[in-house]
């Protein structure tokens, strides 16, 4: 079913919308006519995000929301009610990366990525699932990544926030079912966007190689945006994309042990500093 037949009254919260996937999100929207309430931390970036809705055919709906504050969802939630009568779906979209080897890790750098990739989508979910079960219909796209399905080395923090991310979700899925609330994971590889933006490491040479990843990737946010809209349309759960994710999803679920040996081979051979170029 086509996502405005779907959700005929056509509204979204979007969190992180102020750029990279989160934008891109907004504008896939915007061009189905919907009525986006674009999210980010800094007004600025949501006002441009607004005007391009605008420009796309939607209709935007500028809010400054910190995700690591459960109020600010609570507002939102109430400001979003007030304005359109309710909400069809909510995207966490809202995220960090870092990398660094798991006992050089700050604890306060542990404390700042679960708060921003695992809490702010406890915090989400719970402000926006009553409404959806009293209305008997909604769907909530929390993204997470291929990392929370198979684990990069130097990037244990990382990892274990999209892992949790997963499991909220899958918990969501059976949870959600019986009320008509649909739920979908996305867990992409690396893309283009700009995650690097606040990206935190205590090793520059980390940081250079999330940086020369990202540079190689050859998919876009916007491709990326796209296929979350099919997956709603047609209420899937995994989003695994692209090819090399799906390989890799394939790899570590029937072959494990194999999977996890050629990974610390790699890692001990450095091949992924070679592919990348440094």
């Amino acid at each position: 079913m086509k996502i405005n037949k779907k959700f005929p009254a056509k509204r979204v919260l979007i969190t992180g919308a102020g750029c990279g996937l989160g934008r891109a999100l907004c504008l896939e929207f915007a061009t189905r006519g919907w009525k986006i309430a674009a999210t980010d931390i800094d007004m600025k970036r949501i006002s441009e995000t607004a005007a391009l809705v605008h420009e796309a055919g939607g209709s935007p709906l500028e809010i400054r929301l910190d995700v690591t504050r459960p109020d600010d969802f609570v507002r939102a939630l109430e400001t979003i009610n007030e304005k359109w009568g309710g909400l069809d779906i909510l995207v966490n979209n809202a995220g960090v990366a870092a990398a660094g080897y798991m006992e050089k890790i700050a604890l306060d750098r542990w404390d700042w990525i679960i708060d921003l990739n695992q809490k702010s989508l406890v915090y989400g979910c719970r402000a926006a699932i009553p409404a959806f079960k009293e209305q008997g219909r909604g769907h909530i796209v929390n993204v997470a990544s291929c990392a929370g399905i198979a684990s990069l080395s130097e990037m244990s923090s990382y990892n274990v926030t999209k892992a949790a991310a997963i499991s909220l979700t899958e918990t969501l899925k059976m949870e959600l079912h019986p009320h008509g609330i649909g739920v979908t994971a996305v867990c992409p590889t690396f893309f283009k966007t700009n995650l690097m933006d606040q990206f935190n490491s205590p090793d520059e040479r980390q940081r250079l190689l999330a940086e020369k990843m990202f540079e190689k990737s050859l998919t876009t946010a916007d491709r990326i945006a796209g296929k979350i809209i099919r997956c709603v349309e047609k209420n899937r759960f995994y989003l695994v994309t692209p090819i090399d994710a799906r390989l890799v999803w394939f790899f570590k679920r029937h072959f494990p042990e194999k999977y996890m040996k050629s990974m610390a081979w790699g890692y001990k051979a450095g091949l992924f500093d070679k592919y990348v170029g440094i």
